[in-house]
């Protein structure tokens, strides 16, 4: 029975209603075969008694018995089946938690390959054979190996899930879209699968990406980080330079100041010193006469007295000391001039560090251009956007929203909103002018008061002599000399807008802890003619680099 039962096909063994290996196979009059609870089920639903498979009507319903010989087939296929999934089992993976088992094994669970949707069963390779070679198995939809199969069925029809509503956004059965989803737009669920699958992977490519360009930001931000830890140690290094030439200075010219005191004490001492030994010496001499004198007065010896006082009144060998005196020395603007000296030579020192730094900010050249559209209408630009001064005549030009119609005003084409960036305009011969930078949305219109508060960062020159921070109130600046060339470094990120006297490699001011949010222009006004006392243009000067 073994070698027959290897001659029938699979299919043989198929109940046409279940589609399962048969059961307690039974034959109609029609000699089709099916199990019999299958077909009993069938006819007592039904109220024509037919033969499913070939449709064939019995009047009366027939009596069914198990053909023996079939159910042996069955069985005897059933044993070569579970030979088979025993002898490949030691072959496949057993099944670990957190996978999908397979059901049909019985003992030790292998992991499951495929989940039915018709039979609501997952099963390993072996037990899958059948699904994958009998013609009515094959016609089952299989997945990969899922849990909760019963969430496939529709709980109000019990149904399989293979339609999706994509008017509900919901997984339905055939029956739902006769009732609930009759008008809606249902597709297959396959075609909805392949939709969303399609839609994910987009998704996941973009993830893919996001998380790409986020850890470019990261390596961008470590390296930035890098950067400014390299800058950092760099300034700390050229800071403990210059603060140690600094201190060297300081403390070399306090040696000097005191060896200078010293040695005039020391010369004070010494001439005193001499003076000391001669008076004792002096004193000395002075006694031994004394005593001689006062001898000699006790004599009573006539002739010896006589003949010895001429030489004793001739008077002791010494030198008149009432005008010998030791006048302390003058310390009176020693310090003073050494502190003087010493102010030269940090001033030496301060303006070498001024050209070290001038030559670092240069780094950061950027090109500017005067911009026509934000100029008031009496200001005169060059053609190259590189000049700019004041005119008598008042121009028709478009009253913009971006232009300046009561200040004499001009704006750069260019802005800016991150990093660090450098220019330089030549003021001389000027009398009156105004630099710096300013926010984007400061006011253009009417009469306007440079403030940081108000969006201007900003130094300006008035009546020839007068430099101020325009800050309020304003701080006034103490000039050495007046600079023909200002350089304006700003540092978005850092807050800082810096003015520099370039011929003289001079700081002029700070603007400090500044909170930009905004775009930056630089800003320009070269103050009014005055009947030609003011009329030297502003000149956008491009970077002399010097080494």
């Amino acid at each position: 029975m073994s070698a027959a039962s290897c001659l029938l096909t699979e299919d043989q063994f198929l109940c046409s209603i279940c589609l399962d290996v048969f059961t307690d196979p039974v034959s109609t009059p029609c000699g089709h075969n099916f199990c019999k609870t299958c077909i009993t089920e069938h006819w007592n639903i039904n109220v024509q008694c037919q033969c499913p498979y070939c449709k064939e009507v019995f009047n009366t319903r027939p009596e069914l018995r198990v053909n023996t010989f079939i159910s042996e087939m069955a069985a005897q296929f059933r044993q070569s089946a579970q030979q088979k999934a025993s002898s490949s089992s030691s072959e496949q993976q057993v099944s670990k938690p957190g996978e999908v088992p397979c059901e049909v094994c019985t003992g030790t669970k292998l992991k499951a390959l495929k989940s039915c949707l018709v039979c609501l069963a997952s099963y390993c390779e072996t037990h899958l054979e059948p699904h994958l070679t009998m013609s009515g198995l094959k016609r089952h939809q299989l997945i990969d190996p899922v849990e909760n199969l019963e969430g496939w069925i529709c709980t109000k029809h019990d149904k399989l899930l293979e339609l999706f509503c994509k008017t509900d956004q919901m997984c339905v059965c055939m029956f739902c879209t006769y009732s609930d989803h009759k008008t809606h737009d249902v597709v297959p669920l396959k075609e909805e699968y392949e939709v969303k699958k399609a839609e994910l992977e987009k998704t996941e490519a973009e993830i893919q990406q996001m998380i790409q360009k986020r850890r470019l930001k990261i390596q961008e931000i470590k390296s930035s980080v890098e950067l400014s830890k390299e800058g950092a140690d760099r300034e700390i290094a050229d800071g403990i330079q210059v603060f140690t030439a600094l201190k060297e200075s300081v403390e070399r010219s306090q040696a000097e100041l005191i060896d200078t005191i010293k040695e005039k004490q020391r010369k004070t001492e010494k001439q005193a010193e001499g003076f000391i030994k001669e008076l004792e010496q002096e004193i000395s001499e002075l006694k031994k006469r004394s005593a001689e004198v006062e001898q000699l007065s006790q004599s009573e010896d006539h002739l010896h007295l006589l003949q010895s006082f001429l030489s004793l009144n001739a008077g002791p060998p010494t030198k008149n000391r009432t005008d010998v005196s030791i006048r302390p020395p003058s310390y009176e603007g020693t310090v003073v001039r050494a502190v003087a000296q010493l102010e030269e030579t940090l001033n030496d020192e301060i303006t070498n560090l001024f050209e070290v730094e001038l030559k670092r900010v240069q780094q950061y050249e950027v090109d500017v251009t005067l911009d026509p559209d934000t100029g008031h209408p009496e200001l005169i630009l060059s053609d190259d956007g590189k000049q700019v001064k004041h005119g008598d005549v008042k121009k028709n030009l478009p009253d913009n929203p971006e232009r300046f119609d009561t200040c004499v005003n001009v704006l750069a084409k260019q802005s800016f909103s991150s990093g660090r960036f450098y220019y330089e305009v030549q003021v001389e011969e000027k009398t009156d002018w105004y630099l710096g930078v300013v926010r984007e949305s400061i006011n253009r219109k009417g009469q306007i008061t440079l403030t940081p508060q108000n969006g201007h960062w900003t130094i300006c020159l008035r009546n020839d002599n007068e430099y101020n921070a325009c800050t309020y109130p304003a701080v006034r600046l103490s000039l050495k000399s007046q600079p023909q060339k200002v350089g304006v470094f700003v540092d978005y990120e850092e807050g800082l807008v810096s003015f520099y006297d370039v011929d003289a490699a001079a700081l002029i001011y700070s603007f400090t802890g500044c909170s930009f949010t905004e775009k930056l222009y630089a800003y320009f006004s070269p103050g009014l003619n005055h009947g030609g006392k003011n009329s030297a243009p502003l000149i956008i000067s491009p970077v002399n680099h010097t080494e």
